[in-house]
């Protein structure tokens, strides 16, 4: 975990119940689908490794966590993947609702969207899963943004981050062999191998996507970075 880091609104239920709320309210009044999280770019290149590393043929289930207004889902849905496979989770009810108002815009099957709070809650059963055992059921995880809120979230009395949970819960969700992959600007590649492939998740570190790159101040750096690893 970085140390830098400081809680903020970024890191509040509430703000982000107030963003979705207003993203809900617009699509209703104009069909604007609201912000791409980090750009079109960034989905664009997390639905490229997921075709190359899990292609859709092989009917992978894919679990987005605080998939917001589902950009990246059907992203995914449109490169092939079946909508029976995909899932996404936010812990905001408005960001559900406005995804689950863009499905129906789209036709054909409905990614299940549901409202979770990752750190607490199991995400919605797909029809294919074992209804009985809500652990190690997902071929894929994906994060685009989640991490990075999380970590803004109110320390608690030992002074750790909500996201101190995360790697394990994490860990949990997916099968042996499965993929995990994150993208975030709040933390370093290095640092999300240290906060991710512990013996403790059992994930150790797969591949990267390379962003593009700027220089300041003589050092050159990505805006983001995205980092996959499989559990083992």
């Amino acid at each position: 975990m970085s140390a830098d880091l400081q809680p903020s609104k970024l890191g509040n239920k509430e703000h982000w119940d107030d963003v979705y709320k207003t993203e809900l309210e617009n699509f209703d009044e104009t069909g604007d689908e609201g912000e791409i999280w980090f750009g079109e770019e960034s989905v664009e290149k997390m639905v490229d490794w997921t075709v190359e590393n899990a292609p859709s043929s092989l009917g992978p289930s894919i679990l987005e966590i605080g998939s917001g207004n589902g950009t990246l889902l059907f992203a995914l849905l449109e490169a092939g993947y079946s909508a029976t496979s995909l899932c996404g989770i936010d812990y905001s009810m408005d960001a559900v609702q406005l995804a689950q108002k863009i499905s129906l815009t789209r036709g054909g099957e409905r990614i299940i969207f549901g409202q979770r709070d990752f750190l607490s809650e199991d995400p919605p059963v797909l029809p294919h899963m074992n209804h009985e055992n809500l652990s190690g059921q997902w071929d894929v995880l994906l994060d685009k943004g989640t991490y990075d809120a999380i970590a803004l979230g109110k320390r608690d009395d030992l002074g750790r981050s909500p996201a101190y949970q995360y790697p394990q819960r994490a860990a949990r969700q997916l099968k042996a062999g499965g993929f995990f992959l994150i993208t975030s600007c709040n933390f370093t590649e290095d640092e999300l191998k240290a906060n991710f492939a512990t013996p403790e998740t059992g994930f150790i570190y797969h591949s990267r996507i390379q962003h593009p790159t700027f220089t300041f101040g003589g050092k050159s750096g990505s805006i983001c970075s995205s980092v996959a690893f499989k559990k083992m």
